[in-house]
């Protein structure tokens, strides 16, 4: 057989196989390549009684396996190669080319699942497939394992339920992976869900933040997943939801106890704003208020208010208070993010310099931890350290 050239070798290095030891001194290293990737697909058909398929309705490992197998299939020295091993008729399938897009990810981060790099004028340009994506595909599905330990956390499941039943925490939708944190509770396919631990913060080849979890649910397995899959998985389920921490007293409740007198509502907003500043931190710049009337009443005709940002708003969160002074707990919340108030200067309907204060640059789990520290009264302890993008305990 002819020696490939460089050419040749540009196309093969899409294969992303690992490099197997030669089998046969006959074999130069890059047949032995391509033999190496071709058997773990031909594995995979032994394990599935199927060739591998494209399609979002198959699990990202199988869909792997297809892209390569393509490639397999289009390269005339591979398949050369290749059929006298291919007993299970695998080379005879014709090439599919299925839109990278087609998925329900956006298209960065589904090239990222697929282990795929793409030009920078073109994120469904396939570039190279590594071998490194099937491990990565493999731990997106975390197999859980029988927890050992789990006596010492069931009574934590049971303590969450029995506040969620007298309405001390409640289940929310989940919105950011900054939520996920040590100590925290989710729902995900139906069952609640502790982190137990997690390892330090480290950069994926993406330049993504990532971590280890230790993620303990309540039928008693675990899982020793990634940060990203955790997240992943609560975005995708409909019914995924982060479960609020306990607070004390009725300075949250949805609903007055006996006696209280209600006092109006804390409102956390995300403008719509076009303004550069806001549109590229737009899931970090939040307004934080308090209103004796309806949010709905209050953020009526946003877009003709500078405190609104001349634009549009949304509503991502509001706690009901009780028996407390409306204007102090205001001041209270914008002392606390003080450090990360925006500084931005818009013009309002009659083109006059305005600078609103109610707006700040924090992510929105925080503004609910800020919150529930308030309801149990241990907000005195802690101050906001913008760097760290969380709240600290004061020195």
């Amino acid at each position: 057989m002819a020696d490939f050239t460089d050419e040749d070798d540009a196309l093969l290095s899409e294969l992303g196989v690992e490099v197997a030891p030669k089998k046969a001194a006959s074999r130069t290293q890059r047949e032995e390549r391509i033999i190496a990737g071709f058997e773990e697909i031909q594995r995979f058909c032994n394990d599935h009684g199927h060739a591998p398929r494209h399609g979002e309705e198959h699990d990202i490992f199988e869909r792997l396996y297809a892209v390569r197998l393509d490639r397999l299939r289009d390269l005339e020295e591979c398949r050369t190669l290749l059929e006298p091993l291919d007993h299970q008729g695998l080379l005879a399938g014709a090439v599919i080319r299925v839109p990278i897009e087609a998925d329900e990810l956006d298209d960065e981060a589904l090239l990222a699942e697929l282990g795929v790099d793409a030009e920078p004028a073109g994120l469904t340009e396939l570039r190279h497939v590594r071998s490194s994506a099937e491990k990565r595909a493999a731990e997106e599905v975390a197999k859980r394992e029988r927890c050992e330990d789990f006596a010492k956390f069931n009574p934590l499941f049971e303590a969450v339920q029995r506040d969620l039943d007298a309405g001390i925490r409640t289940a929310r939708p989940f919105e950011l992976k900054a939520e996920i944190r040590p100590g925290r509770f989710f729902i995900v396919g139906g069952q609640k869900a502790y982190v137990a631990e997690m390892g330090e913060l480290e950069l994926t080849p993406q330049g993504r933040t990532d971590a280890r979890l230790r993620v303990i649910f309540d039928n008693g397995t675990e899982s020793n997943m990634l940060m990203r899959s955790l997240q992943r998985a609560l975005n995708k389920d409909d019914a995924g939801r982060r479960i609020t921490e306990a607070t004390a007293g009725p300075l949250f409740s949805d609903a007055a106890g006996e006696g209280d007198e209600a006092s109006g509502t804390i409102y956390v907003l995300r403008s719509q704003s076009d303004h550069p500043m806001v549109a590229q931190n737009r899931e970090l710049v939040h307004k934080i208020g308090v209103t004796n009337m309806s949010v709905k009443q209050r953020i009526a005709g946003a877009h003709l208010q500078p405190t609104f940002l001349m634009a549009g708003v949304d509503v991502v969160a509001t706690y009901e208070l009780y028996n407390i002074s409306r204007t102090k707990l205001e001041n209270l919340i914008h002392r606390i993010f003080d450090p990360a108030r925006l500084e931005i200067e818009i013009a309002d309907r009659f083109g006059r310099p305005v600078v609103p204060r109610e707006w700040f640059l924090v992510p929105l789990f925080v503004v609910d931890e800020a919150v529930e520290k308030i309801g149990d009264g241990t907000i005195a302890n802690f101050v906001y350290d913008p760097k760290q993008a969380k709240l600290v305990e004061r020195e």
